[in-house]
């Protein structure tokens, strides 16, 4: 080996740094550099027997220096085009553009951006990126990389393109902001890859990118660079409707979904064939998915998410995911995704330590570990981490169609002690429990959201009585379009699962929520997390034999779609099923299969399907869901018969009377005042046979007549069935 001159070598102390992938300036010495006479190129070839400069047409062999880097010294004082001729043993040769000949793929406006938190296109400059530029030798197509972390000593690109060494592809940091950035020739869409990071202590982990927009299916852990997608969107005119839209005063009947176990083995493609029909036929307005982000664990339900950026591989591609979204809206179905940036998993190869330090995490234990669930908790406060969640939520609303994003476990982010004992939480500056930060955070993704997605809606599974959940950012709320109202929930089990005979020592249990109905704008949500680990389906839940659980599902369903707020059920609730959900096998759709109690659960899943036409038909059912002008009790005092009964008010001045009977018998001749005189029209009644029900015998219409009762004037007398609930309407 020659020696080589003095103006062509590197530095030692580069050179050292260089070959361990602990150089945070590879540019600097790699590719084209003028001199101070002529210039020369410089690059790495790994196993490499000979290296050619393909330059002004003609090769010239360039020189090896060690460590398999190869130098030759230009006359030419310019940066000309050029490409390398690699040869391998046996008889390979590879022509390629040098990538370390390349300008950085970030511009100081993106960098800018990124260090102050409000880079809100993050998914097109960090992460994996194609790109074509055009030369003088022709376009060059390639991959963009570029990830940040900012206090690791080196960081390269590895896969199977390189043997998986970090050697051959390390990166150079752009500036004080922490990112890493280089354009690798030849890397196409669908090549997998990973980070290596040699970390502040100068251990290398191979790391999943955080901004991957694909990724190999788990148990795989490995990300893939992302085509450009080419899918061609076919819901302009349900785009176009939904900026006018005001969702809280809209109808909103929730689906939830678990893609994988809706039926075992089920995908995006599978769902586009199969559950949009059946999404259609029960009448839903909506399906939400629990979390479609990349998981490891299927058995976290997606709850715990290691690929923010990249929908599930184990379910597709994330063109179907497209096609599954587009499909729904083609079919009038908004589509609600499960979002989760309260906390991630500490897997070593994916956000945690991420650099070696608490990067994507807050530093403090007390405040960045989630001890119930062995997860991490983001730092809300720093810029960057902040950034990378808010763009994200932009990502799936951009990218994907969402018309809504359920933010999960929020109160787990709002309060520094929750889920904590005395001394592993860390006040505030003030003393307080409050997460400042994560106001601040939740506030900022809210109000950007539907600045940018104007109709896409936010919201909040929020457990206690933070104030404003709801309210708009300009007053201090928290700016979610809706939240799950968990007290409603909670105190409705319960009370449905007394047997009868006792439920009028708790009627108060049951008329409770109305007391805060309108304090937020909620959604009430029968979800997964109400038919699981113990608890038990709904089903199981009610008293009595089949026929009573029957009846009991039937009445919970039809006081609850007339009790304000939205509705959301879980998949299987809208048959009663019989038992707890299992995200390793399918819902249990035997049960509305043969004769029997299958009857029961068809029944059942009838009602459901008119109960969401007449929601959706009727104004009084919706359209005044958050003020208490839409609602109005004519009686909800009497314990001792179990009855509710009141009045849903329309914005068309329209009234819906519910009468809910939730006792073990039935109420001849029941008197109940009445806003208006007239003629009053029944409309759904659970205890009907082709429900189930035992089909009493009850009349379509019933007319008021001038008795004063409930304080009012006209007053109607009624047949109300043993656990069963009725809707009338007035007929003008």
């Amino acid at each position: 080996m020659e020696s080589t001159p003095t103006h062509l070598a590197i530095p030692e102390a580069d050179r050292a740094r260089l070959i361990q992938c602990k150089h945070h300036a590879p540019h600097d010495f790699y590719g084209w550099h003028s001199l101070s006479a002529g210039s020369v190129v410089r690059t790495r070839q790994l196993g490499a027997v000979k290296v050619e400069l393909i330059i002004h047409n003609e090769r010239r062999e360039m020189t090896p220096i060690g460590d398999d880097i190869w130098v030759i010294g230009l006359e030419d004082e310019h940066a000309p085009d050029y490409r390398l001729a690699v040869h391998y043993p046996f008889g390979k040769e590879v022509t390629t553009a040098d990538g370390y000949h390349f300008l950085p793929t970030l511009g100081s406006l993106d960098l800018h951006l990124i260090s102050e938190g409000r880079h809100e296109r993050l998914w097109e400059v960090l992460g994996a990126n194609p790109k074509t530029y055009t030369t003088a030798l022709g376009e060059v197509s390639g991959t963009a990389f570029a990830v940040w972390a900012p206090n690791a000593r080196g960081v390269a690109v590895v896969g199977d393109f390189c043997n998986w060494n970090p050697n051959q592809y390390p990166m150079r940091t752009l500036g004080s902001t922490g990112v890493w950035e280089v354009f690798i020739p030849g890397i196409e869409a669908g090549t997998p890859y990973k980070f290596a990071i040699h970390d502040v202590n100068g251990v290398r982990v191979d790391k999943a990118d955080p901004m991957a927009r694909q990724t190999l299916a788990p148990p795989e852990t490995v990300s893939v660079v992302a085509a450009q997608s080419t899918y061609t969107w076919r819901d302009h005119d349900w785009m176009a409707r939904r900026v006018g839209l005001d969702a809280k005063n809209a109808p909103m009947s929730v689906y939830e979904c678990h893609i994988g176990s809706w039926k075992q083995g089920s995908n995006y493609a599978s769902l586009k064939e199969e559950l949009v029909p059946y999404l259609v036929e029960g009448g839903f307005t909506h399906v939400e998915f629990l979390p479609v982000a990349e998981h490891p664990f299927g058995g976290s339900w997606g709850y715990q998410v290691t690929g923010y950026y990249a929908p599930s591989a184990r379910w597709g591609s994330p063109d179907e995911f497209r096609a599954l979204v587009d499909e729904l809206h083609l079919h009038g179905i908004g589509v609600i995704v499960d979002w989760v940036p309260a906390h991630f998993p500490k897997d070593a190869w994916a956000l945690g330590r991420f650099d070696g330090t608490a990067l994507y995490e807050h530093p403090d234990w007390r405040r960045g570990e989630q001890k119930d669930w062995g997860t991490y908790v983001f730092d809300f406060g720093r810029n960057e981490v902040r950034n990378f969640l808010v763009a994200n939520a932009l990502y799936w609303c951009e990218e994907f169609h969402l018309d809504g994003l359920r933010v999960d476990a929020v109160a787990s982010m709002l309060y520094l002690d929750y889920s904590r004992n005395p001394g592993e939480w860390l006040p505030n500056s003030q003393g307080g429990r409050e997460n400042w930060d994560a106001v601040r955070f939740l506030q900022e993704t809210n109000a950007t959201v539907q600045r940018s997605h104007p109709g896409v809606i936010t919201i909040a599974e929020e457990s206690t009585a933070w104030p404003g959940v709801t309210a708009q950012t300009s007053a201090e709320g928290l700016g979610f379009s809706l939240k799950w109202n968990m007290g409603w929930m909670n105190d409705t089990l319960e009370y449905f699962s007394l047997d009868p005979i006792h439920r009028s020592y708790h009627h108060n249990e049951i008329t409770f929520s109305l007391v805060y109905a309108f304090s937020e704008a909620y959604v009430l949500p029968f979800s997964h997390d109400e038919v699981v680990h113990g608890k038990g389906s709904l089903w199981q839940r009610m008293p009595g034999d089949a026929w009573n659980k029957a009846a009991g599902i039937r009445a919970l369903f039809g006081y609850m779609f007339s009790h304000p707020g939205k509705q959301l059920m879980f998949m299987g609730c809208e048959w009663g099923q019989t038992t707890e959900w299992d995200e390793a096998h399918s819902v249990n759709w035997d049960n509305i299969a043969g004769e029997g109690e299958g009857a029961y659960h068809r029944g059942i899943m009838r009602l459901v399907r008119d109960l969401n036409r007449v929601y959706r038909d009727t104004p009084a059912m919706f359209s005044q869901d958050n003020t208490p002008m839409g609602f109005q009790w004519v009686k909800g005092d009497d314990h001792e018969h179990n009855i509710l009964a009141y009045v849903r008010w329309g914005v068309d001045g329209q009234p819906l009377l519910a009468v809910v009977n939730l006792s073990g018998a039935s109420h001849l001749g029941y008197r109940l005042g009445l806003p208006e005189a007239g003629n009053w029209q029944l409309v759904i009644n659970t205890d009907a046979g082709i429900y189930g029900g035992a089909d009493n015998d009850l009349p379509c219409t019933v007319h008021t007549e001038p008795v004063e009762w409930d304080n009012f004037e006209q007053s109607v007398t009624l047949h109300v069935p043993a656990m069963s609930v009725q809707y009338y309407t007035l007929m003008r």
